[in-house]
């Protein structure tokens, strides 16, 4: 099952993203906020570990195809993580840098958080990004979250995070 949007289909991973997801998360480009680009283990593993999550459960990162095209320009979904020192349901996207500037990632986190709270019943959904990545900030701000909390990330270097929040209406 997927998500759509006038111009996404948001949808499970399956093997056959491997190579156009090892592009996307192996950038050094897309992945500046990040610990790393990812190796392709790293990629493999995510790809897998995700594709076994959505057969268990609502939760899980998916592919981001352009409808025009059929072309895989990102991964964005809902994933339970440790962030703040909780366990939160943590609302994630990344887009190739090809894709940036052009609404993509605004249009993705709309449509998954819409999904995730009349679908599955969430209440509270949170994203967390670095605090020198204004772009992820502008779409968690777009798509009405608010700055919660600041924090060095253990999962990302320790570097400053920034925590936020969107209750369901």
């Amino acid at each position: 099952m997927g998500v759509e949007t006038d111009r996404l289909i948001i949808r499970s991973y399956v093997e056959e993203d491997l190579e156009a997801l090892a592009t996307i998360l192996g950038d050094a480009r897309t992945m500046a906020f990040w610990p790393r680009p990812f190796s392709r283990d790293e990629v493999v593993s995510w790809l897998y570990r995700n594709i076994e999550r959505r057969e268990h459960s609502h939760y899980g990162r998916r592919a981001v195809i352009l409808k025009a095209s059929g072309t895989l320009i990102g991964d964005a979904g809902i994933v339970r993580a440790e962030l703040y020192g909780e366990e939160r349901d943590d609302l994630g996207y990344i887009l190739h840098h090809d894709s940036w500037g052009q609404g993509y990632a605004t249009e993705a986190a709309r449509a998954l958080v819409a999904h995730a709270f009349q679908a599955h019943g969430f209440t509270t959904l949170f994203a967390n990004m670095a605090h020198n990545h204004r772009a992820s900030q502008r779409v968690a701000e777009r798509i009405g979250m608010r700055r919660v909390a600041e924090y060095p990330n253990p999962r990302n270097r320790r570097i400053l995070t920034f925590l936020y929040q969107l209750d369901r209406g």
